[in-house]
């Protein structure tokens, strides 16, 4: 007797598969959705960012070869960024078409209710998640790193970037420095050179038949091979006229070390320091994986629609949540790194009003009588 009473149980658990059929499309669905988003806002938002560089490149301050791996890591940066933002309105989109097309009814009539679509949701989001606090804490503060070195390093670079054959090139070292080049060989030699140095003496003009620039240890010089050196005072005829057969000009002071931006320190160092800038910058890390669970839990009951609604129907409310989300969770950044409020509140309140708003947004869904109920089955359990 006690075998037949207890199989029904028992054969529902021992049956149930991990994945249903509903789970693996929403799950799938949100996967091939997400990646579109995700797509289109990181290209948007990497291209704009992408041009600032370019310009940099034309100037001279980046090399050719620095580009493409640039352009990598700054996706790599966006695309952790933006994946709360990505996340929440894939949600609503994928919903939302569930909605206008009647599945959600579907679903409905089979018994199927909040706590189905969010088992389905909350398979892929809690992985994500997971994914994301290594995203957020190591690899883009890593990838920010990166960029800020190749950056420093083609700017200290001892290659010719800035100084092309034909054209007059500009550098502020000791004095002002213009440098002007015939033409440069394959080699990376410069042949028929002028250079003018406004030294404490005067100014200075110097050519040469050929120069190279070099990287010494107190900063980067041109080295020129056989020429003339005149110094003087303009309107004054006392000059000073030698020729050489080697002169070395320096156009750039040696740098010290990097300054890196707070969002390219690593957690290591973050999590050993008892600054209020770097708990500040850990709460904007952690913000990252945390935005995702609360927006996928906002978004269950922010998406239901009328038939008719179309599937943008409740985009408009959710980029004001998002957007108010945003800007409360940089004020309240500033606010810890100012000590205006204690770290504990920066990190748990703006996320608690979050959660606030969606369970009122799910008890307006389903009635304050629901959620009571269900409330008094759990505690009765």
């Amino acid at each position: 007797m006690s075998l037949e009473a207890n199989w029904p149980k028992g054969y529902n658990i021992g049956r149930r598969p991990l994945l249903t059929v509903l789970d693996k499309m929403i799950m799938q669905d949100v996967m091939r959705t997400l990646l579109a988003v995700l797509t289109v806002i990181v290209v948007i938002i990497v291209s704009r960012q992408f041009i600032r560089i370019l310009d940099k490149a034309l100037e001279g301050l980046v090399s050719n070869e620095a580009l493409l791996t640039i352009l990598a890591l700054k996706i790599v940066v966006a695309s952790v960024s933006f994946l709360p933002a990505s996340l929440f309105m894939t949600v609503l989109m994928v919903l939302g078409r569930m909605y206008r097309d009647q599945e959600m009814a579907a679903i409905s009539s089979a018994g199927g209710g909040s706590g189905t679509i969010y088992r389905a949701l909350f398979l892929l989001v809690f992985p994500l998640s997971v994914l994301a606090i290594g995203l957020s804490m190591y690899i883009a503060p890593w990838a920010e790193a990166r960029i800020e070195q190749l950056m420093h390093e083609d700017t200290q670079s001892t290659n010719l970037r800035g100084i092309g054959a034909g054209k007059f090139s500009e550098y502020y070292s000791q004095g002002d420095v213009v440098v002007y080049v015939e033409t440069i060989t394959a080699d990376k030699k410069m042949h028929k050179v002028f250079v003018q140095s406004r030294q404490t003496g005067g100014l200075a003009l110097i050519t040469a038949e050929s120069g190279i620039v070099q990287e010494l240890t107190d900063g980067r010089y041109i080295i020129l091979d056989h020429g003339e050196r005149i110094q003087g005072l303009p309107g004054n005829l006392n000059y000073i006229i030698e020729k050489f057969a080697e002169y070395g000009v320096r156009i750039e002071e040696k740098t010290g070390a990097i300054d890196f931006d707070r969002a390219a320190v690593p957690a290591d160092r973050l999590w050993m320091s008892d600054s209020m800038r770097d708990i500040a910058e850990l709460q904007r890390r952690f913000s990252t994986p945390l935005g995702m669970i609360l927006l996928s839990f906002i978004a269950v009951p922010l998406a239901q629609i009328s038939p008719r609604g179309g599937v943008y129907g409740n985009m408009l409310t959710g980029f004001l949540i998002y957007f108010s989300y945003g800007n409360l969770s940089r004020v309240s950044e500033s606010w810890v790194m100012n000590e205006t409020v204690p770290a504990w509140l920066g990190a748990i309140g703006v996320n608690l009003l979050l959660l606030l708003a969606g369970g009122f947004l799910l008890a307006r869904l389903y009635g304050w009588t629901w959620i009571i109920s269900k409330l008094r089955e759990k505690a009765a359990l």
